[in-house]
C-alpha cells in the first residue's frame, strides 16, 4: 500500500521495536520465499547480517542468488520441503517477499511473525502478535535498505549492498520496471558501499547457461503462438526450464503480455509478463494470477507487470484460467 514519509516511518519504528523484543528472547528465521529470487534472498540475508540472533533461511536459491551467496560465502542455510525441526526457543519469524504463508513452501511455527513485503496481493492471517510492511515499492530489498540504513547502518558494508542492489536490479528488470524510489536507493546503495557498479553490474548479469539450456530456450520460443484474450494480445508458450528467460525474452515482441507454461513433478508454472504500456492500460497481473488461484487451486500473485501461478493442474486448463481472467479484464483508453 502506499504510505507517507510519517506512515513509513512509524512502520519502521514497528518494526525495530518487534525485532528488538524477538531477538532479547531468542533466535529469529528470516524466511524466503520459496522461488529463491535475488529479491527475497537478498532482503533475507542482508536483514539477517543486522544482529547474531537472524539467520537467513529457506527452501531454495534462484541462479544469481546462489552466485551471490557462494561469491560473498553468506550465511543462508537450505531446508528440507518436509522441514520441522525449527529451534524448540524459536522467538520469531520475518518472512521477506512472500505474499501468502504457502509462498515460503513451509509449514510455519505458531511464533510471533513479521511479514515484509511489497506485492500486491496479500493472504496472510495474522495474530496479534503479528506484523507487517507492505510497502508499494519495486522491490522487499528497498523496504530492508531503508530500515537498515536508520536502525542499523554499521550493518551495510560493501558485500551487504551489494545483496540489497542486487535485489532491486533484478525485481526491476534492470531498472525498466523502476520508479524514483528505486533509483534513489540504488543510489544510496552504490554511494554508501563506494562499489564500482559497471563491475558489479557485469558479475549480476554473468550467467552460465548449458547447451541443453540455450535449446530449450530456443524450443520455448520456437512454440510461441499469438492468442487473443478479449481486448488483449497473449504470446503464450511452453518450456522446461528457465521460463522467465523465456517470458522476458518474448516480452519485447510488442505483445499485450507473455504466458510461459512449464509442467514438472505433476505441478504446472505459469510465468506472466507484461510492459508498462499494458500496466498503464489496467492490466495487473499479480491480481490476475491471484484470481485464478481463486478459481482453480494453487498459489499465484506477484507484481503488476510480472507474476506466477502454481498448482496441480494441467497445463491446458490453467493457461485457459489465465487466458479467461485477462480477456475478463477492461482496457483502459
Amino acid at each position: 500500500m502506499s504510505l507517507s514519509d510519517e506512515g513509513r516511518v512509524e512502520d519502521l519504528n514497528t518494526f525495530h521495536a518487534w525485532l528488538m523484543r524477538a531477538v532479547d528472547l531468542g533466535p529469529v528465521a528470516v524466511i524466503t520465499g520459496k522461488n529463491g529470487d535475488m529479491d527475497t534472498v537478498g532482503s533475507a540475508v542482508a536483514l539477517a547480517s543486522s544482529h547474531p540472533h537472524l539467520m537467513a533461511c529457506g527452501l531454495h536459491l534462484g541462479r544469481v542468488a546462489k552466485r551471490m551467496v557462494e561469491h560473498h560465502h553468506a550465511p543462508f542455510r537450505k531446508l528440507n520441503p518436509n522441514h520441522r525441526a525449527w529451534p524448540a526457543d524459536l522467538a520469531g519469524l520475518i518472512v521477506v517477499d512472500a505474499s501468502a504463508e504457502s509462498q515460503t513452501g513451509l509449514s510455519l511455527p505458531d511464533v510471533p511473525k513479521c511479514i515484509l513485503d511489497h506485492h500486491a496481493t496479500n493472504e496472510w492471517d495474522l495474530g496479534e502478535n503479528d506484523i507487517s510492511l507492505r510497502w508499494e515499492v519495486k522491490a522487499t530489498t528497498e523496504l530492508v535498505a531503508e530500515y537498515l540504513f536508520k536502525y542499523s547502518k554499521a550493518t551495510l558494508t560493501p558485500q551487504v549492498c551489494e545483496f540489497l542492489l542486487a535485489g532491486l536490479i533484478t525485481d526491476t528488470g534492470r531498472f525498466r520496471h523502476a520508479n524514483h524510489g528505486s533509483f534513489s536507493t540504488a543510489g544510496n546503495l552504490i554511494r554508501h558501499s563506494n562499489m564500482d557498479y559497471q563491475t558489479f553490474i557485469q558479475f549480476i548479469e554473468e550467467e552460465t547457461i548449458s547447451p541443453s539450456e540455450r535449446g530449450a530456450i530456443l524450443r520455448g520460443m520456437n512454440r510461441a503462438e499469438l492468442t487473443e484474450a478479449g481486448p488483449w494480445s497473449l504470446v503464450r508458450t511452453r518450456c522446461g526450464t528457465l521460463e522467465g528467460k523465456v517470458a522476458s525474452l518474448l516480452s519485447s515482441i510488442g505483445a499485450d503480455a507473455v504466458v510461459v507454461t512449464r509442467q514438472r513433478d505433476g505441478l504446472t508454472r505459469l510465468t506472466v509478463r507484461a510492459p508498462r504500456s499494458s500496466v498503464n492500460h489496467g492490466l495487473h497481473l499479480g491480481k490476475i494470477m491471484a484470481e485464478v488461484a481463486s478459481n482453480i487451486g494453487g498459489d499465484g500473485g506477484g507484481h503488476d507487470g510480472a507474476a506466477g501461478w502454481t498448482g496441480a493442474v494441467e497445463p491446458v486448463a490453467a493457461e485457459s484460467a489465465f487466458i479467461d481472467a485477462v480477456a475478463r479484464t477492461k482496457r483502459k483508453e
